[in-house]
């Protein structure tokens, strides 16, 4: 703020007050808009106060201070509402209308003020104005205050006096003139409106270019005169206004000097009535506003050259206040985040970075607020996802009092150079050995021009092999899992049956025989989709429903879902008969259903369709020619997580699967795809990343009645227990999971189960004993050497028995075994699960 008058009693209130305990904060963190409003308040000679912020905090000038008698100087820096509360009731309203945007008024009010512990009566003319801060929102109210009670005392002197008496009028107006005079900065009027005489004082006149020695002999429009031609008519049409209403007189307006420079002035006046109502006298003043006008002038006009200039830069440039929040930035900004000037201004740098890359550079941003320039590089990702190099520069900002208020920012794009480093790099290192190879490849040419075609056939014939083993490996990797757990069902309970029989228990054990022919149909099954994949497969053709196939397999897929999906069917009404294998079709829409479930992990809506549709060869993209004619389209719609366009190229892909190993083969799509072709039909694939997917089979039309074919359904001597020993089993094969335990039980453990890791947690977070641990690897989610992990951390030294189809390719890897865990390989027996599990609780116990 600019200096203040000698001897001003606020300037040295401003500077003792201690601001950090108000509700305006230090000083330093003041915003221009506040800094300017209160040096206007202090520079000027009429009494002028601002209440600023949300509690409207009190500051005021030496004359307005003059008026609040005893409450000088504690009203200084305080609440309104603390300072005058007695006023409350008669201003709450008017400073919710300023704060709106609204100008107010009062005319004559009379104050009740504590003058040597006196109440005095004050008249005063009072308007309150906004005063608006850097984002254009009204922050505070400048209340302007003329202290009528003079003019109000002669007023009524005037009423009481006759015409006759004018000697003594005419020293009423000497002695109120001289009163208006008495502020140095202002210019101040007195117009007898019957006689049209105009008496100013010598800075009035001299504002408006009017002779002060004939500053009382001339009409008000030789001052008129005076004002800029543009706002002479606005000023005259705001005068009359004035006299016909009674309102008040407030106006800027331009003065044009004999030397054709421009100065403004702020005016305010009021238009007094004798008591018959008819205009007598107008009275006001002015306040010179010229260098606060150039003054803002000069700053828009700093401000919009600065915004153009950094704009114009190629490299991120802003600056952020102590409390981290972007106070100036150029339209890089834009390009990088998004984020327009306008938009950033006012937001925080965790705002606008996000948690992560705040972190990162959160000890550069504390070091700069402390007043240490830092630069350094990071490398992150651009909104529309490509990684960017960036080289950043922090420079802190000091204020007039040397501390740090802020900091500057500049980011330069380094992407490029880095790219053209790295090429220069690769170049420079490479040159010698393309030099060399090129210089062979020369002296070489017609021999490899003669073994180009061997070379060539060898490499085919390389490639062929590799992307076989590749199919094989990723094969074998699936079907390898899926049969150990089918064979380990199988053996299981073939091994109980045994047991049973032998011990005379043989009518006990046919929920052993259907575990085991469950898991051999589930085996068999696997040899199916192989077969369908290869179309080698014979199919057991029927007439069908496909409504019908669909509506019997509602609760299974319901089932398959989970409750966090909602499955619904549109069936069409008199949908066509089709002539296919039952069960293949069920196993299509039961792997196409799943596939779609895996799609949504954190739920969604699946939608099973049906249809009667006639092909052309132009509606749908087959992999195949489409043979023209009526087909019955079945669709699986998902919004799940949808295929990018490289996986939706490979869907059919044989082996192809973006699922982990021992979750599937990757011969989902393409089993369906061969069944599709060996009925005659087509299969097709539409997905949008983030939207969905949705694959259509089509089957082609029967003209005869439909046929269904119903699916068929689906053992202990060893180490007992001892009292009290608990063995927690996580398995999600039902039947390997029944096997186990029912051994468990039959061998007198307490025997606890869970389908998954999740269900597995709260038991293992529990009180309950718990000696050994037996899980499944390949659990669906987590898997249970993650499930081992966790279950440690609660229960340190937890015994671990992991049973798996992979035993061998797990043991090989390098720390998947600690202390106290061990691995059985499926297909196993239960006298070896049996032994295992009572060595593994025997050792060291």
């Amino acid at each position: 703020m600019s200096a203040t008058p000698a001897g001003s009693d606020t300037q040295r209130l401003l500077s003792q007050v201690d601001w950090a305990m108000t509700p305006l904060g230090t000083a330093q963190t003041w915003p221009q808009s506040l800094r300017t409003a209160v040096d206007i308040v202090l520079h000027s000679p009429m009494p002028m106060a601002l209440l600023w912020g949300p509690q409207l905090s009190h500051l005021y000038n030496d004359a307005f201070g003059r008026l609040t008698g005893d409450k000088h100087p504690r009203a200084f820096g305080q609440p309104t509402h603390t300072a005058w509360p007695e006023l409350k009731g008669a201003t709450e309203g008017i400073y919710h209308r300023v704060l709106q945007g609204q100008t107010h008024t009062c005319r004559d009010q009379q104050w009740r003020v504590p003058f040597a512990g006196r109440l005095c009566d004050v008249w005063l003319d009072l308007t309150y104005s906004p005063v608006r801060d850097e984002s254009g929102t009204v922050a505070g109210i400048l209340v302007t205050a003329i202290e009528t009670s003079e003019r109000r005392r002669l007023a009524m002197e005037f009423e009481r006096r006759s015409e006759a008496s004018l000697k003594a009028q005419h020293e009423s107006e000497e002695r109120l003139q001289l009163a208006l005079a008495a502020a140095d900065a202002l210019g101040t009027w007195d117009w007898d409106i019957s006689e049209d005489r105009f008496i100013a004082d010598a800075h009035f006149a001299l504002l408006h270019s009017v002779d002060p020695s004939l500053s009382r002999q001339l009409p008000i429009s030789a001052y008129l005169e005076g004002v800029h031609p543009e706002d002479r008519a606005m000023v005259a049409r705001s005068i009359k206004h004035c006299i016909t209403h009674g309102t008040e007189y407030a106006e800027e307006y331009r003065l044009l000097q004999p030397d054709d420079q421009l100065r403004w002035v702020y005016v305010r006046g009021r238009c007094y009535k004798d008591r018959h109502g008819r205009p007598k006298r107008f009275l006001g003043a002015a306040l010179d506003l010229t260098e606060r006008k150039r003054t803002e002038q000069a700053l828009r006009q700093s401000q919009t050259e600065l915004q153009l200039i950094i704009n114009a830069m190629p490299i991120l440039i802003s600056y952020v206040d102590r409390e981290e929040r972007f106070r100036l930035n150029n339209s890089a900004y834009l390009d990088w985040y998004g984020l327009t000037p306008q938009e950033l201004y006012g937001k925080s740098i965790r705002e606008v970075l996000g948690e992560e890359a705040y972190a990162a550079r959160a000890q550069q941003i504390a070091d700069a607020l402390a007043g240490k320039p830092c630069s350094f590089a990071v490398q992150s990702n651009h909104r529309d996802g490509r990684p960017r190099h960036a080289l950043i520069n922090y420079l802190p900002r000091q204020g007039s009092d040397g501390t740090v208020n802020g900091f500057y920012i500049f980011v330069i794009d380094e992407t490029e150079r880095k790219k053209t480093e790295e090429a220069l790099r690769n170049l420079n290192e490479t040159l010698e050995e393309r030099v060399i190879a090129r210089t062979h490849q020369l002296a070489e040419a017609n021999q490899r021009l003669q073994s180009e075609m061997f070379e060539r056939e060898r490499a085919e014939e390389a490639l062929r092999h590799a992307q076989k083993m590749e199919a094989v490996g990723q094969l074998t990797g699936g079907i390898a899992h899926d049969f150990n757990n089918m064979l380990t069902g199988i053996l299981g309970s073939l091994d109980l049956m045994q047991r049973y029989i032998a011990a005379g228990r043989a009518a006990e054990i046919g929920r052993f025989t259907e575990a085991a022919v469950s898991s051999a149909n589930r085996a068999a099954a696997l040899t199916h989709r192989l077969l369908a994949f290869s179309r080698r497969q014979s199919l057991d053709r029927k007439p069908l429903d496909a409504n019908d196939l669909v509506r019997s397999l509602e609760d299974l897929l319901s089932r398959t879902t989970g409750d966090h999906i909602v499955l619904r069917l549109q069936l069409t009404h008199e949908l066509w008969l089709v002539s296919t294998d039952a069960s293949q079709l069920e196993n299509a829409l039961l792997n196409l259903v799943i596939n779609a479930r895996d799609a949504m992990p954190d739920g969604g809506e699946l939608i099973v369709e049906t249809a009667n549709v006639y092909l052309d060869g132009t509606d749908i993209n087959s992999l195949e020619p489409v043979k023209a004619g009526d087909y019955v389209m079945i669709a699986v719609s998902d919004n799940g997580s949808g295929m990018t366009p490289s996986v939706r190229a490979k869907a059919f892909d044989p082996f192809f699967t973006t699922k982990p190993i021992g979750q599937g083969t990757g011969l989902g799509l393409s089993m369906i795809y061969g069944f599709a072709q060996q009925s005659g039909g087509h299969l097709n694939l539409d997905s949008v990343p983030g939207e969905g997917t949705r694959v259509q089979l089509y089957l082609p039309r029967l003209h005869i009645s439909p046929a269904q074919q119903p699916a068929t359904p689906e053992a202990i001597d060893a180490p007992p227990a001892i009292a009290g020993e608990t063995v927690l089993l996580v398995e999600d094969e039902p039947a390997v999971r029944m096997l186990v335990l029912d051994l468990l039980q039959a061998l007198g453990y307490t025997a606890l189960e869970a389908r998954d890791a999740v269900t597995a947690l709260p038991v293992l977070e529990s009180d309950q004993r718990i000696d050994l641990l037996v899980t499944d690897v390949g659990l669906p989610g987590m898997n249970g050497r993650q499930l081992a992990e966790i279950a440690r951390q609660h229960r340190p030294g937890l015994k671990v028995l992991f049973m798996t189809g992979y035993a061998q390719k797990a043991a090989e890897r390098q720390g998947f075994l600690e202390q106290g865990m061990d691995m059985v390989a499926k297909p196993f027996t239960l006298d070896l699960l049996a032994n295992k599990i009572r060595t593994m609780i025997n050792h060291d116990s």
